[in-house]
């Protein structure tokens, strides 16, 4: 698939960037598991934080195949860095697609700049694959039942709150945010009521974990959030009471795009360092590049890298073809990519041998992150649900 001139100059500036400031950060930011804060304002230079946020509020108001282009380039310097980047993504595109013009003017133009960063508190301990399952719930306290004086309650009647309770999980940008986009229940006891809220991350209440220690993906901050009787303005939800899951299950299509694209551009680094390796490192001579065995690892590997590439590609094209759809093509494209992402960062360790297995390279650290594309934002498992259940409808 082709790129346009203007596409083309976006990804030649973000992998530029990724070659030159992202990664040789990387690997600090891993052992140290704090985010490169610095890295985050080169993005918002680039106007990459403004990646989903439309031209209206100062933003890049990128198309789908743009935004897999610079999900994948920036993976390339860092698996970290493009989580972080993506999410924020999620939480833009929500309130730009779902919040009302006041909330959108008050949020985007500085979300746009990259501050606050955003984060997307959908997941719970016992409810991730089955977000309906959540427990959170936002119950509607209007003036009236908040306030004893009646002259207060007729000042505040057009500004009721909703009171939330509850625990989310496995949240990206947990502790760096400073907006939430938050999935909860009106009636906790009914599936169908979850409804989309914009939660400041000052509010009273509102409790941020520990960041988890990971296997990879370490630079990146995973939280918990705690909600103690959080109260937030009725005019903080984004979507009719009910209708959370949907546009969950929406802007979770462009996310899963995004994991594929991130995926490619994972693997396209195990590669390169692979191919650089061994055409250096010699046995018995020669270059182990000369082995046939390790030609057809290489081989194998850039095969499914670019297969990966091409269907990401097309998942992308689908989605801005066909007005933000394209379920069925965004799950293949994050199931087999993710999947090529842990083939070719395994394969690149064994190129490696002794010195894959050691932090003074980078392809430990490809391996490590590779494992969490198979998982965040829908398993695998998932992926092939959804994929049967398109092809059969």
């Amino acid at each position: 698939m082709e790129e346009s001139d203007e596409r083309a100059a976006i990804r030649d500036t973000v992998r530029e960037f990724a070659a030159e400031e992202i990664r040789p950060v990387a690997r600090e930011a891993d052992e140290s598991q704090s985010f490169p804060e610095e890295i985050w304002d080169g993005l918002a230079e680039l106007d990459l934080t403004a990646l989903t946020v439309p031209e209206k509020y100062g933003g890049y108001d990128a198309d789908p195949i743009t935004a897999a282009i610079v999900n994948e380039e920036v993976a390339y310097g860092a698996l970290a860095v493009a989580t972080a980047l993506s999410v924020h993504s999620l939480a833009t595109s929500c309130i730009a697609e779902f919040g009302g013009e006041d909330q959108r003017e008050r949020w985007l133009p500085e979300m746009a700049d990259g501050r606050p960063v955003g984060a997307f508190a959908l997941s719970e301990p016992h409810a991730g694959s089955n977000p309906a399952e959540m427990s959170t719930e936002a119950r509607r306290d209007s003036a009236e039942e908040t306030s004893a004086d009646p002259r207060e309650a007729e000042a505040t009647r057009d500004g009721d709150e909703y009171v939330i309770n509850g625990e989310k999980q496995w949240i990206t940008n947990g502790q760096r945010a400073g907006v939430y986009i938050l999935f909860a229940k009106t009636d906790r006891d009914d599936p169908d009521s979850v409804t989309q809220f914009l939660v400041p991350g000052d509010v009273d209440g509102l409790t941020v974990g520990e960041k988890e220690d990971k296997l990879g993906l370490r630079a990146s901050d995973t939280t918990s959030l705690t909600f103690d009787d959080v109260r937030i303005p009725a005019e903080n939800r984004l979507t009719e009471e009910g209708r959370g899951l949907s546009a969950a299950f929406h802007i979770l299509t462009g996310g899963r795009i995004a994991i594929a694209a991130q995926s490619v551009g994972l693997a396209q680094a195990a590669l390169d360092e692979a191919l650089a390796y061994s055409q250096e490192r010699e046995q018995f001579g020669d270059p182990i590049a000369e082995i046939q065995s390790i030609r057809h690892k290489l081989a194998e590997m850039a095969t499914r890298t670019k297969a990966a590439r091409l269907l990401t590609r097309d998942a992308a094209r689908t989605r801005h073809e066909t007005d933000g759809t394209g379920a069925l093509e965004a799950s293949m494209a994050k199931y087999f990519a993710s999947e090529t992402a842990m083939f070719v960062t395994n394969e690149a360790v064994q190129i490696h041998g002794s010195y894959g297995y050691v932090t003074e390279g980078e392809v430990e650290r490809f391996y490590r992150d590779a494992k969490i594309t198979e998982i965040y934002e829908g398993t695998t498992e998932i992926q092939k649900t959804v994929i049967a259940r398109e092809l059969l409808e």
